[in-house]
């Protein structure tokens, strides 16, 4: 057989440029896999400069201001997180330098796909007078936009919808309802499969009905399940802090399952011990890690990083006394997964519905408001399918001043840590990858066989 020595040497050159150097991130059993098939823990803090309202009140939103990024993914490498969770975005905005920017600090995005805006959320207790065509448009479009980014690890439907009295009985069926929608046109539209989650109020009475009523079933099952918790404060420990209670009562999960939130603020200084236990192997056969809530000091008090521009997401930052011994928790928190872990399939039919005491479960799910959307896509004019920008290009420190807790001013600039390769992500990149990794796992040979053949 013969061969021509340019066409093989360009082929190997594209065979390098095809693949993306950060991973996407996939759900394998019970935990969340690299592409490479690497066992993935979150390690992460939830993020929402300004909060949610600031959303609505202009034409920003945190992951839209790369000058906001760079003063902020600085700050994040510091702390040690390799994920963020956002809560709002405006996709009428442009969000590729800081989506850049944060594939190269080598850092993944769990984003919901709601917000505080009109048609943009689903109500707790009356669901149905919001389950409609243009809340749909608005989540559909959120996913258009963020599904073109390779950090893009995964979208939550909703977060602690089912929360006040009466949303137990109303809401449950209508969060698998949005949960079918999405995965049906995510199947339809987008260039890859993205991991779709509900993060959950941490209400002892319903949490482990809650969790498996929205994994069962053929249609509406969540990919993955988030917890939001406080339970463990101050000085405390794991069977303490109800820790132990909270595992067991996930043993038996199928699918993976993180704190979406953690950080109880009763006691202070918030001294992580919680941190420790997460990533022991105490927990790391159940949880997948978490988020800690919050970056930015907000009105709740949560906060790590005080910024100085009052409630606008923007200004100078200083570190507030929490950081530091979190970034140090962060840093000796060394997961994995046990050997020995038992995994039983997702459910793929729901029990009856009292089998899931404290909510309503039923069965038939709410008729969908998003066919058409679903069988056209959403209207090219109002989204711009997201893309990784030249990473040499973008910014790697701020306008903005950074100082320590003891108020010096610190060196903040993004490490860029991880190669972003830049252009639009499409289906095709995804079968050049797959393709790419079958021939990689090949290479010493494709090496060797080269060799041989650039000796003739």
């Amino acid at each position: 057989m013969h061969f021509n020595k340019i066409t093989l040497a360009t082929g190997l050159v594209a065979l390098a440029s095809a693949v993306s150097a950060i991973d996407t991130i996939k759900v394998k059993d019970r935990h969340f896999y690299t592409s490479k098939d690497e066992p993935f823990f979150i390690k992460g803090v939830d993020y929402q400069p300004g909060g949610s309202a600031e959303v609505g009140k202009a034409k920003w939103d945190p992951l839209s201001d790369p000058d906001v990024c760079a003063r902020d993914i600085a700050l994040f490498q510091r702390l040690g997180v390799n994920t963020i969770r956002v809560y709002s975005v405006d996709t009428s905005l442009d969000h590729d330098e800081c989506m850049t920017m944060l594939a190269a600090a080598g850092i993944y995005l769990v984003l919901d796909v709601n917000s505080p805006l009109t048609h943009q959320h689903m109500h707790p207790t009356e669901p149905w007078t919001t389950y409609t065509p243009m809340y749909l448009e608005h989540v559909f479009t959120v996913m258009e936009q963020f599904s073109g980014y390779d950090n893009t690890l995964a979208f939550l439907s909703g977060n602690e919808v089912i929360h006040e009295k009466g949303s137990e009985k109303q809401s449950p069926v209508y969060i698998k309802a949005v949960n079918r929608d999405m995965r049906a046109y995510m199947k339809k539209h987008l260039p890859r499969n993205i991991p779709i989650g509900y993060s959950n109020a941490d209400h002892i009475e319903f949490r482990v009905s809650l969790a498996n009523y929205m994994q069962c079933g053929d249609e509406g099952y969540v990919d993955f399940f988030g917890v939001n918790s406080y339970q463990w404060c101050g000085e405390n420990t794991f069977k303490g802090s109800g820790y132990d209670t909270l595992v067991e009562a996930y043993s038996n999960y199928t699918l993976p399952v993180f704190f979406s939130e953690f950080g109880c603020n009763e006691v202070r200084p918030r001294l992580w011990q919680e941190v420790d236990a997460l990533y022991s192997d105490k927990m790391t056969g159940v949880f997948s890690g978490g988020l800690v809530y919050e970056f930015t000091q907000e009105k709740a008090d949560y906060g790590i990083v005080q910024l100085s521009g009052k409630g606008s997401g923007k200004g100078d930052a200083q570190i507030l006394e929490e950081f530091d011994p979190l970034a140090k928790a962060f840093k000796r928190a060394d997961p994995k997964i046990p050997s020995n872990l038992e995994i039983a399939p997702r459910p793929k039919k729901c029990n009856k519905p009292t089998d899931y005491p404290g909510i309503t479960a039923k069965m038939e799910l709410p008729e969908t408001l998003g066919a058409e959307l679903i069988e056209k896509g959403v209207d090219a004019d109002k989204f711009v399918r997201g893309k990784f920008i030249d990473a040499s290009k973008v910014k790697t420190t701020s306008s903005y001043k950074v100082k320590d807790y003891d108020g010096k001013t610190v060196d903040a600039s993004v490490d860029k840590t991880t190669d972003v390769t830049p252009g639009q992500h499409t289906k095709e990149d995804d079968e050049s990858a797959a393709a790419s990794k079958q021939v990689m796992i090949g290479s010493s040979l494709i090496a060797a066989a080269a060799a041989i053949f650039f000796s003739f």
